[in-house]
């Protein structure tokens, strides 16, 4: 028998190699023409090169031009793969150095692009030399050249497949036949393992013995163990002990759940747009109160509008990371504001950002911005912690009245030169002198004074 099995299996393993090479001849063959094709194609791609230095005039494209323009996408200007077609090398010479100057020269077609693009002229660039612009022109028209390439070279993967008569269904097919050529020798082979074990049980009859008596052991033991247990349940003692540590471990959890109900330190909800501030507040170190305006006027910091976010991200699109495309999260916002780019014109069918509140104060606490930010000069970072730092904002402090109180205990007031304390001060000076002194002169006209 174990001689039938292992004849078997060498057999599985010639049967297993002759499919494979069966398999492997039409795709070796397609590769090779593909080969073919793909050398040709790299051939007649190299005859049309541009003369300029492509990998020169990427640096200057990238240093001066993406702001404005994509290779396959309209920004702020026109895509611009096919330029080289659409206009001589001597007048593209001329409008990249001094656009200005050929719209004001009533050239037709500045003038076609100038009002095309809502009369926005073109930056000039009089620092490129003649070359440094034809680099750029190479550099457009390969990596404009490379999108279009892509399908030609998968239609001559196709058409060389096809002429050398090797069909997907033939392809398939051997694959399905390698498929079931597996699943039979597998089912054999468990036959044959199931036929070795029923032999080998039946000259081993006194190995089930041994492992009954194993079993019988094991029972014994497991016996043994719950005798322990119950000796050690008896033991008044060490009952009393056990029961006292989960009391004391227990009551020690539970009034560290309490004593921190309702603070979030560390809260971080995920918001509708992922907005950065490790990159807006601290690589491109824009301050806090160029988005949240009212912290220093008003008792809340208040969350910017979508407009704000527009001052910058009219023009800023972050096309680099996405193969061409405007940020995913710069989209959001455009759509909130149902601004479409390409015209750079705003829609009527506009709607609220949702964004969702991090730092929770309970009704009963009152806390004002301005007061901390304009009298007391303190920096959003006391409170909100390395805001610069986070890629998403969490709240970083515990904001519980504990806290606020220990930093108004070591926070030293600073009275010079400040309005506030210059009027406390003339307060006092009229007590001393008996002079009537009333509480709007103390400030008692103010509005957070009564209304929060």
């Amino acid at each position: 028998m174990r001689n039938f099995s292992s004849g078997f299996k060498n057999l599985a393993k010639s049967i297993t190699l002759f499919t494979f090479f069966i398999f492997s001849l039409p795709t070796l063959v397609c590769a090779q023409a593909t080969a073919v094709d793909t050398s040709k194609a790299a051939t007649s791609t190299a005859s049309t090169a541009p003369s300029g230095d492509a990998a020169a005039g990427e640096a200057l494209f990238k240093a001066n031009c993406t702001s404005c323009h994509a290779l396959n996408k309209r920004v702020l200007g026109p895509a611009l793969a096919g330029v080289n077609n659409r206009h001589s090398e001597a007048w593209l010479l001329k409008w990249i150095k001094n656009a200005p100057a050929m719209v004001a020269s009533g050239d037709k077609e500045a003038l076609k692009i100038y009002n095309e693009y809502n009369q926005a002229a073109m930056t000039p660039f009089p620092q490129f030399s003649d070359d440094d612009v034809k680099n750029i022109l190479a550099y457009i028209k390969v990596e404009g050249d490379k999108a279009t390439a892509a399908p030609t070279a998968v239609t001559g993967t196709t058409a060389s497949a096809t002429d050398t008569g090797y069909s997907n269904y033939m392809i398939f097919g051997l694959i399905a036949v390698v498929i079931v050529a597996f699943l039979v020798i597998l089912l054999l082979n468990k036959v044959i393992g199931t036929l070795e074990r029923l032999l080998l049980k039946t000259d081993n009859a006194g190995i089930a013995l041994l492992e009954d008596e194993q079993s019988e052991d094991e029972n014994t033991q497991s016996k043994d163990k719950l005798y322990i247990v119950k000796k050690l349940v008896k033991n008044k003692k060490l009952v009393f002990f056990v029961v006292l540590c989960g009391v004391l471990t227990l009551g020690s959890f539970g009034w560290m759940d309490l004593w921190n109900t309702g603070v979030q330190t560390g809260y971080q909800p995920v918001q509708p747009i992922k907005f950065s501030h490790q990159l807006h507040a601290g690589t491109n170190q824009i301050k806090c109160q160029y988005c949240h305006s009212s912290a220093w006027k008003s008792k809340h910091a208040s969350i910017p509008s979508a407009n704000v976010c527009m001052n910058c991200h009219k023009y800023v699109q972050a096309t680099e990371k996405y193969n061409g495309e405007i940020s995913p999260e710069i989209k959001k916002i455009y759509a909130a504001l149902d601004y479409n780019p390409e015209t750079q014109k705003y829609g009527e069918n506009t709607r609220p950002i949702e964004w969702i509140r991090i730092h929770n104060l309970p009704d009963l606490a009152y806390f004002n911005h301005s007061q901390h930010v304009k009298v007391a000069g303190i920096e959003c970072q006391k409170c909100h912690g390395p805001i610069q730092e986070m890629a998403e904002v969490y709240q970083y402090s515990p904001l519980t009245m504990k806290w606020c109180i220990n930093c108004h205990r070591v926070t030293e007031v600073n009275s010079k030169g400040n309005a506030y304390y210059d009027k406390v001060l003339a307060a006092h000076e009229k007590i001393k002198k008996g002079e009537k002194v009333t509480a709007a002169v103390l400030g008692g006209l103010e509005c957070g004074k009564c209304h929060y």
